[in-house]
């Protein structure tokens, strides 16, 4: 005779504190499906950074093209973006307190600070947007363009296929950014120091550029642009969507629907979901902007 003790499915995974481990069907699946969307986002910061060292010299700081900030005049490198990250972590606290509120069978925390938690969200994303606008609007410098072509050096001659001028440093430091090759001389210097003749050669036969988009960026290499708009898009897609979820159980809680259940396991998984939205921006900020 088997010792196999039977269980009713229902009750195993019914979702209060009866489940194998004491995890319920929806919380298992929720970390599948997160530890799925980490890969996805390894994989995307990985190929970040690849291309961030191949570029090395050539790529842009994000501490001088993110220096914008509300109704606030002159250059704040990475100050509105500190602040963004501030807001986005302070609105996972408030998702733990939600949380916290739900076991306790406390309706009016959760109500709260679940409040809470969809503010900080929808801030975020305000937040998100007026900073690609800027990004996207560009500097009143602007910079210039260079198509595929050469230039004649003192030592030497360089083909480019892609060139940008960038005006933020003063006339004396305009760099030429540019992927090339050595045809003739000696060429090892990852960039390439534009003065004198050359410098006027180029700003004559280049076109004026203002922010970025997919194809051109005022900043530098065309794939910072690329990258910015992938990375932290996917990321705000995520956000969008956790404040769209949050939204709908917040409005579950204050129709009473869980205090109904007898718990508010619902509030618990979507602040899985918040807490993994929230960790995933501190590497995006770290690796993005910081490095």
């Amino acid at each position: 005779m088997s010792n196999t003790a039977t269980m009713d499915s229902k009750t195993a995974w019914g979702g209060n504190n009866e489940s194998p481990y004491g995890a319920s069907y929806g919380k298992l699946m929720m970390w599948f499906f997160l530890i799925s969307d980490a890969l996805s986002f390894t994989g995307f910061l990985s190929a970040y950074g690849f291309y961030r060292h191949y570029y090395g010299s050539l790529w842009p700081s994000a501490e001088n093209v993110f220096t914008h900030f509300p109704f606030m005049h002159g250059n704040h490198p990475l100050l509105y973006v500190a602040l963004m990250t501030f807001i986005l972590i302070m609105s996972s606290v408030t998702m733990v307190l939600a949380v916290e509120a739900g076991h306790r069978m406390d309706k009016k925390g959760v109500t709260i600070w679940l409040g809470w938690t969809l503010l900080g969200g929808a801030i975020f994303l305000g937040s998100q947007a007026w900073e690609w606008y800027h990004f996207i609007h560009g500097t009143e410098l602007g910079a210039i363009e260079l198509g595929r072509g050469t230039f004649a050096l003192p030592n030497g001659t360089v083909e480019h296929t892609y060139g940008v001028i960038a005006r933020w440093a003063d006339d004396s430091k305009q760099v030429l950014l540019l992927p090339w090759r050595e045809i003739a001389g000696d060429i090892t210097s990852p960039y390439i120091q534009l003065t004198g003749q050359a410098l006027t050669e180029a700003v004559a036969n280049g076109k004026e550029i203002y922010g970025a988009n997919l194809t051109h960026n005022e900043y530098g290499h065309p794939l910072f642009g690329d990258f910015f708009f992938f990375i932290t898009g996917f990321h705000g897609t995520h956000v969008f969507s956790g404040v769209v979820i949050n939204f709908i159980v917040f409005i579950n809680v204050i129709m009473g629907t869980y205090q109904k259940r007898g718990y508010y396991e619902m509030v618990e998984k979507v602040g899985l979901y918040w807490h993994f939205v929230d960790l995933v921006w501190v590497f995006v900020f770290t690796f993005f902007y910081l490095v």
